[in-house]
């Protein structure tokens, strides 16, 4: 981030005052900044499931993202204010659903009701999580780290199964960006 001036992009920067700036105003600046800067970065869809006292739990996450290849390990953000974090904080494993384009009511579902789960969208999958139907693909993971900060947690889970549709995935993955769904284009570029 710029601290002063104007950027060479020609977006606004936060430029201390020259007496100062106080210090609630310049956090409430930051705040905003931060806000705006995720809202113009897309990220992937996913649903994290846990099992606590034979109960299903789960949310809609975008910060699901890849911590390393060897041993395979995932991380996601969560607020510890979050009706699943009791299940999450208890749970050895859980499970992280990768979503497509179809998959957008259950997306709304798991973000915006607690009827998450009915009787026709998910089974107890391996290790006891609760894995959903008809999804791009599943991972299930050990839990081995559990980070509060402040209100928030980071939670790493080493991936030990999954599942995922056999041969070509007709779906495109959803895409969350600036409060939206979206769909992803192809660019006919291939890493």
């Amino acid at each position: 981030m710029t601290t002063s001036g104007t950027s060479t992009t020609g977006a606004d920067s936060l430029a201390p005052t020259a007496g100062g700036s106080d210090s609630a105003e310049r956090d409430a600046q930051l705040q905003t900044l931060f806000k705006e800067g995720f809202r113009r970065h897309a990220a992937g869809v996913a649903i994290i499931t846990a099992m606590r006292d034979g109960v299903p739990y789960g949310f809609t996450a975008t910060s699901v993202a890849s911590l390393s290849a060897e041993p395979p390990r995932l991380t996601f953000n969560m607020a510890l204010t979050s009706s699943s974090w009791p299940a999450v904080e208890a749970a050895t494993h859980l499970g992280v659903h990768f979503l497509g384009v179809a998959n957008q009511r259950l997306a709304d579902r798991f973000a915006r009701t607690r009827d998450r789960f009915d009787e026709h969208n998910w089974d107890l999958g391996p290790l006891g999580v609760p894995i959903l139907h008809d999804v791009r693909g599943w991972l299930v993971g050990l839990i081995e780290a559990r980070m509060p900060f402040d209100n928030n947690a980071v939670v790493v889970a080493r991936i030990v199964d999954g599942g995922a549709p056999t041969g070509d995935d007709p779906t495109d993955p959803l895409l969350y960006h600036s409060g939206r769904y979206y769909l992803a284009g192809d660019l006919e570029y291939e890493i």
